[in-house]
């Protein structure tokens, strides 16, 4: 599971994502207010352990700021890799990698999202539509 709190996003707390149910839920005050259902990196079970795993982080972090050039649409970055995260894999001689978002769809091919979003298919990157 991953819980991502948000630095003042209007009517939005706290984003939970449960790997397991491909869903995101957006909450305010622990009450769900939006649901989405969600693709992950290519191999979803388990928390990120290093770059190029394609799988999500699991725990808790912040939205960080927005990508504004972003190939894709709307991403956010996730606050992943944290001293914990950055310790393990530095313990096993690897990079934790980062650059982690909640993003939409590839910028100019969302009519095809229908069929993108019935498979993990990002680098570790959640995504949605709307």
């Amino acid at each position: 599971m991953l819980f991502i709190s948000l630095p003042a996003l209007s009517g939005v707390d706290l984003v939970k994502v449960t790997k397991s149910e491909n869903r995101m839920y957006l909450l305010d005050r622990g009450k769900v207010i939006k649901e989405y259902h969600v693709a992950f990196g290519e191999n979803p079970k388990g928390h990120k352990q290093q770059e190029g795993d394609k799988k999500t982080p699991e725990g808790t972090y912040t939205l960080d700021y927005k990508k504004e050039d972003s190939s894709f649409y709307r991403a956010m970055h996730i606050s992943y890799p944290n001293r914990s995260d950055l310790a393990n894999a530095a313990s096993k001689g690897v990079s934790a990698g980062g650059f982690i978002m909640v993003h939409g769809q590839r910028n100019k091919v969302s009519r095809l999202s229908s069929i993108i979003q019935q498979y993990n298919w990002t680098n570790g990157c959640i995504a949605l539509t709307k």
